[in-house]
């Protein structure tokens, strides 16, 4: 892994700093995440001279992975899906060296740990989940009906369904018991969406539970970080300008009347770096989160979206990372519910022993516990510490969790954009303008679905609109 991340920060090394002067490109895109590269990729193999500009000190965005102690830590529990259409249309999954999860979850209730599995995909588990105290018998079968019907049903139906909170969906159409929806519904989607079920859209979990149903969910050997070393590797040298903020974008004025200016070159938009660098580009796509978006168009007259006002805030997440000295006490790649329900003191959502998925996680002879709390608990990091320990301790001993050694912790606040329903209007109602006018573009998971597969579709169609931008503006 080390000498993987050297590689990556070789090609990138050359490209840090402030340019001093101003520099003239076909397309800035301000954000080296998955989004923005997607963006970047995509126009550099159209034929487009392109510059990415990001503020930190590598690529990713939200998708990275540290390497501590031998360690892989991606900054926040995350995992890779791999059914999701346009990540499979833009990723090589062999050079991501994919190690799968079981299906399904162990839910910590009744004081064990009790199994919800894919019957289609691990028919050897029917009898122990039948059997398991995760709902009644017919909530099993209702789910089971519906988990055999969903994966034909075309993506345009699921986002153009009636919409409705996830609560109301699994009580109404699903018909299903408070008990199976407490124990493994909350749970296992507070832990994807980072919200209560009535704050989540039944169309994002019907398109979820669709994509688990297909298809694995997984990690790369080298953390989640190598899904954007793999994109940003395909952009030349010197493509990508780390630690290189950018403060203001001027739109481009409007284009010469027709008939008018014949010859001129087409008008350009301008950035304005940190430091006092300047970048001139025939498109600037806004690549960042909603928040950065939004303050970066307000600061030009244009407010992302119409809004007069910021956005939502963000859902928000914390993880904590431990090492598990010798095996870890779950042997199977398997996420773990909290089936309880989480209280003061009992913050602990979901953990998984990722060593256990992908061995590469975790030096020899130890294992890697990944433990989320969702949201920001307004606790110092030692008395979080503290009340998962103790938490843990239930579910696992207090003595096994004793001997466990805090890596680190991540506190994110900005794990993902809030898509509360009613969702906004649109082909599928999360297609977001991505061309704003001015020689403006605007992508990144915002723009459609609060996914891996959102961000990179909205990459994509970004790139698409500047193209199609550049295309109407040459000479005929």
């Amino acid at each position: 892994m080390a000498s993987f991340l050297r590689t990556i920060n070789k090609l990138l090394r050359k490209a840090q700093g402030t340019p001093s002067e101003e520099i003239e490109v076909d397309v800035a895109v301000i954000g080296a995440g998955v989004a923005g590269l997607v963006c970047a990729r995509k126009l550099h193999r159209a034929g487009l001279k392109v510059l990415v500009l990001e503020a930190s000190d590598g690529v990713g965005g939200r998708v990275r992975t540290d390497e501590v102690d031998g360690f892989l830590l991606d900054r926040g529990f995350q995992v890779f899906i791999e059914a999701y259409p346009e990540v499979q249309r833009h990723l090589d999954y062999s050079k991501l060296e994919l190690q799968q999860f079981l299906p399904g979850a162990l839910v910590r209730c009744d004081g064990g740990l009790q199994l919800v599995s894919d019957p289609l995909r691990r028919p050897e588990d029917i009898f122990r989940c039948l059997c398991a105290p995760v709902g009644t018998f017919w909530d099993k079968v209702r789910v089971g009906l519906y988990r055999v019907t969903l994966p034909q049903r075309p993506l345009e139906r699921i986002f153009g369904a009636a919409e409705t909170d996830t609560l109301d969906f699994l009580t109404s159409q699903l018909g299903l018991s408070k008990g199976i929806i407490e124990r493994f519904f909350e749970p296992f989607y507070r832990g994807i969406f980072l919200a209560p079920l009535e704050e989540q859209s039944s169309r994002m979990f019907t398109f979820v539970f669709q994509m688990f149903a297909k298809g694995a969910a997984s990690l790369p050997a080298k953390g989640m970080g190598a899904i954007p070393a793999q994109l940003a590797a395909a952009l030349p040298e010197g493509a990508i300008r780390l630690n290189t903020a950018v403060t203001a974008v001027t739109p481009a004025p409007p284009a010469a009347p027709a008939g008018g200016g014949a010859g001129e070159a087409p008008p350009r938009a301008k950035l304005a770096l940190k430091g006092g660098g300047k970048v001139s580009a025939f498109a600037a796509v806004l690549a960042t989160e909603a928040p950065q978006a939004f303050a970066l168009l307000a600061k030009a007259g244009r407010p992302l979206d119409g809004y007069q006002k910021p956005p939502p805030p963000g859902r928000s997440s914390t993880c904590l990372y431990f090492a598990v000295p010798g095996a870890a006490p779950v042997a199977d790649p398997i996420l773990i519910l909290n089936g309880e329900g989480t209280d003061i003191g009992r913050p602990v959502n979901n953990v998984a022993f990722l060593d256990r998925c992908a061995p590469s996680y975790a030096p020899a002879g130890q294992s890697l516990a990944s433990v989320t709390v969702v949201g920001d608990p307004a606790l110092r990091d030692a008395e979080l510490e503290k009340q998962v320990r103790a938490h843990l301790g239930e579910w696992f001993g207090e003595a096994e969790v004793a001997r466990w050694r805090h890596l680190r912790t991540y506190r994110i606040p900005y794990a993902q954009p809030s898509q509360r329903p009613p969702s906004v209007a649109g082909v599928t109602g999360f297609d977001r303008e991505v061309a704003l006018g001015g020689g403006l573009y605007c992508c990144g998971d915002h723009r459609g679905t609060a996914t891996l597969n959102g961000a990179v579709e909205s990459g994509a169609r970004a790139a698409d609109a500047v193209m199609a931008a550049f295309m109407q503006s040459e000479p005929k």
